[in-house]
């Protein structure tokens, strides 16, 4: 069948042209081979960019009733042949996009689509969209991904009508949904460039920032969230994972100096459209952007808003995009980093680079102070280098957006591991879970806080809400763990443990070594503390090996500790060495040392289990009143 004269153009997208009249798929200029069901499915696609095109409507215009063929063989197998001959991946795509058991998506940019004219287009309303009036999308260099977002968001509305009149229909309840939990999905990259996924991703984790300062809702952690990253998984599924009432997707398309974001709100049982939107924005105004779209959620869910938080949701500043851009690949690698120092170092000389754009970049500061507790936390730095710069570089932060939740957290952390200044790291920890109560970081933190007091029960109970902000994931449970071995509760502290294997396998915890050692099961302890390197394992190996009568071992590992501390590292670990072999003269001597070059493991004196043949010794009651720990 011929198709309408006004589609008889080329249409591209990346390298790639598509010659409607002559029905051929051009890439660089060269005619590819592809076959006719393969290149009809691809200008349905084309005709509908970034909707979707269901099954049934492929089955209808590629397979009619009287075509006798296995159909979802057929159409699996085209859509396969497809994505071979424009070298696109099901499980990473960039063209080609599935959603499962409902149909297929084109989510590249695409130049010179239009939608098909022999099909009436109905009226629908006219979308809110939020645009500056000095804002213009260059003509002719993104006009076809204009097009496409715009067909987008009608469909988007379409379907939410639809959907509420098949709700009407099928006597399902109108009334709006009442939602007190949602989550963020990732927002979808559209420029169709996979090395621009952490100009996503970090406005993905600034708007979860942004809707975390709502008091009235859970709003679940990035870190949660971004294992749905390109996922296949239907929106029910992922709201029943996460526990939540509704989600939040999106995309981000930036072209030059401008920025695109679109965003809608599926209200999660039954799964229903409840709102989209679009932003274009300046690139200099990305951080009023990611306000306003919070503002427009929390309207929209009928959240309770308090005046502090609606004065931090306008308190956004202009900024310069060169700074912005460097700012989000530092942020990229942090977010990668897990412990890998050059990666940590990479951050922050993108940090640096940032900060040279604009000296008054906030969360520049906020990513070097975050950085160096990495740093200091993981041992891979002396904490009397480490935290003082992290202190410096928080307060810095504050000093400019003193609305920060995660600068606060910074700035405690610092104080906590570096200074024990207890009662200044308590009074950040609570700053910052007012600013945010929804903060992953500083729930976590803070459970720690409370546990290097003896303050179990209530350590425990942030442990928790842990894990109601971030399901689904291992470190919850991990963080869980490690509080009941504080607290003495083993056998709870292993059921933890365990969980988090279970959830993810590679998620292995060494501190279940430590647990393990504590029970007297030293065999197992072994084994799990030899499987990790590292100056805070060597020290608990060492104490085991020596609890178990191993004493040549326990001998070797204070050699190799030995080695450490010409780098400022080990003296609290080597402590717990000559503690477990009774040495307790050598175990005060490295004590004394730990608290003169404030080792962060002094932090731990008050509640380390290894510790507990000391606590009867007056010295070590006198390290305690140095401490200063508040009784």
């Amino acid at each position: 069948m011929p198709l309408p004269a006004e589609k008889s153009r080329g249409i591209r997208f990346g390298l790639f042209e598509v010659d409607l009249q002559e029905a051929e798929l051009r890439k660089g200029g060269i005619r590819l081979k592809i076959q006719e069901q393969p290149f009809q499915i691809l200008t349905m696609l084309l005709e509908r960019p970034g909707q979707t095109v269901t099954r049934e409507e492929l089955r209808q215009k590629l397979w009619p009733a009287d075509t006798f063929v296995d159909f979802d063989h057929s159409l699996n197998s085209s859509i396969n042949k497809l994505r071979e001959v424009l070298g696109d991946n099901s499980d990473n795509p960039r063209f080609i996009e599935t959603l499962h058991r409902r149909g297929y998506r084109f989510i590249a940019p695409v130049d010179g689509a239009r939608a098909p004219v022999e099909e009436p287009v109905q009226a629908v309303p006219v979308v809110e969209t939020a645009v500056p009036s000095n804002a213009k999308w260059p003509y002719g260099k993104v006009v076809g991904v204009g097009l496409a977002i715009l067909v987008s968001l009608a469909a988007l509305l379409i379907a939410l009508n639809v959907g509420r009149w098949r709700d009407q229909l099928l006597g399902r309840p109108t009334t709006p949904l009442r939602i007190a939990s949602l989550a963020v999905l990732p927002l979808k990259n559209l420029s169709g460039d996979p090395q621009q996924d952490y100009f996503a991703d970090g406005m993905t984790d600034a708007l979860i920032s942004e809707v975390g300062q709502i008091g009235s809702l859970r709003v679940i952690s990035h870190t949660s969230v971004m294992q749905y990253k390109g996922t296949q998984k239907s929106l029910p599924q992922i709201a029943r994972e996460l526990n939540v009432d509704a989600l939040v997707e999106g995309s981000v398309l930036r072209s030059g100096a401008l920025v695109r974001v679109t965003a809608q709100l599926i209200g999660a049982v039954p799964e229903r459209h409840l709102w989209a939107r679009s932003y274009d924005r300046d690139l200099g105004d990305v951080l009023t952007l990611e306000s306003e779209v919070a503002r427009s959620i929390a309207e929209e869910v009928k959240a309770q808003v308090t005046p502090d938080v609606q004065a931090r949701l306008l308190r956004a500043r202009p900024v310069n995009p060169a700074a912005h851009e460097l700012f989000l690949k530092g942020a990229d690698w942090q977010r990668r980093s897990y412990g890998d120092v050059p990666a940590l170092k990479k951050a922050l000389e993108y940090y640096q680079q940032t900060i040279q754009k604009d000296p008054n970049f906030a969360q520049a500061y906020l990513g070097m102070a975050q950085t160096y507790n990495s740093l200091g936390d993981g041992n891979f730095m002396a904490s009397s280098q480490a935290f003082p710069r992290a202190k410096a570089c928080a307060r810095k932060a504050l000093e400019l957006d003193n609305g920060l939740a995660e600068a606060h957290v910074a700035l405690a952390f610092s104080l906590e591991l570096g200074d024990w200044n207890w009662s200044a790291t308590d009074r950040e920890y609570k700053r910052a879970l007012e600013v945010n109560p929804n903060s992953w970081d500083a729930h976590s933190n803070y459970a720690v806080e409370l546990a290097f007091m003896g303050r179990n029960e209530e350590a425990i109970a942030e442990g928790k809400r842990c894990q109601e902000l971030s399901p689904a994931i291992p470190g919850p449970y991990y963080r869980l763990g490690w509080l009941y071995y504080f607290a003495r509760r083993y056998d709870e502290a292993i059921a933890q443990f365990k969980k988090e294997e279970e959830i993810d396998p590679r998620a292995h915890s060494p501190h279940v070594g430590w647990v393990y050692r504590e029970k007297g099961m030293y065999k197992e302890a072994f084994e799990e503390l030899q499987e990790f390197p590292g100056v805070i394992s060597l020290g608990h190996l060492g104490n085991a090996y020596a609890r178990a009568g191993k004493k040549a071992e326990a001998h070797k590992a204070i050699q190799e500790l030995l080695e450490f501390t010409k780098q400022g590292l080990g003296t609290w670990e080597l402590a717990l060495v000559y503690a477990g072999l009774g040495e307790r003269d050598k175990a005060f001597e490295w004590l004394e040392r730990s608290y003169k070059t404030h080792d962060k493991g002094m932090c731990w004196l008050k509640i380390e289990p290894a510790l507990d043949p000391l606590r009867s010794d007056l010295r070590f009651q006198q390290l305690l009143r140095r401490m200063n720990f508040p009784q």
